[in-house]
């Protein structure tokens, strides 16, 4: 007598339902949903957790925190910042000391923060793009130097720079250049600047 395969047992005494949806993001991260519609994204979450106002808070808490760890190689300071903000907001909300409607209102804000620094702050004139905004943000706001830098490393990049070490080598002496011989500030500029697309 022939064993059943495993296919066949499953098949014969395991039944699935169709699969629900739960809610319908198009494609979106909650982040982008958040940023997007603002605090009604609440009514947009599963049932489960929108009943529940601290799981509401702590999945996307959870989701502005992750944004926040991954972005942190582009724009350290600003981000830490961020993350700072977060950490008290978290705070307000654990202790009571903010209701739920204005911590949704706050939480909003600083994902769309840190979803588009631009959107934060009011940068000096001529710091209009990401790596800009970096590297005034990380160069303790001075603007002029971060432009020089900006236009020395566009200038002096060649394609592939990041793979080849002595393509490399000549971004890192751009950025000495400004910063005379500060070995872990050129290495700490060098990497945000490694990070940014633009460069």
């Amino acid at each position: 007598m022939a064993t059943p395969s495993t296919s066949n047992l499953i098949d014969t005494y395991i039944k699935a339902d169709d699969s629900e949806v739960l809610t319908n993001f198009d494609d979106l991260s909650l982040v982008e949903l958040i940023v997007a519609r603002g605090p009604d994204v609440v009514n947009d979450l599963p049932e489960g957790i929108r009943k529940n106002r601290d799981a509401v808070a702590e999945t996307i808490e959870n989701n502005v925190r992750k944004l926040i760890i991954d972005e942190t190689p582009v724009n350290p300071k600003y981000y830490e910042k961020m993350s700072e903000l977060l950490d008290a907001l978290i705070e307000e909300r654990r202790a009571d000391a903010i209701d739920y409607a204005e911590y949704l209102d706050k939480i909003v804000e600083l994902t769309k923060q840190a979803k588009d620094p631009s959107s934060a702050s009011n940068y000096p004139e001529g710091v209009n793009t990401p790596g800009q905004r970096a590297l005034c943000d990380n160069l303790n706001g001075e603007a002029d130097l971060a432009l020089k830098i900006d236009a020395d490393v566009k200038a002096t990049r060649k394609a592939d720079w990041r793979t080849n070490q002595f393509r490399e080598r000549m971004v890192r002496n751009a950025i000495r250049r400004h910063l005379g011989d500060d070995p872990a500030r050129v290495e700490a500029i060098l990497a945000i600047v490694r990070e940014n697309h633009e460069y």
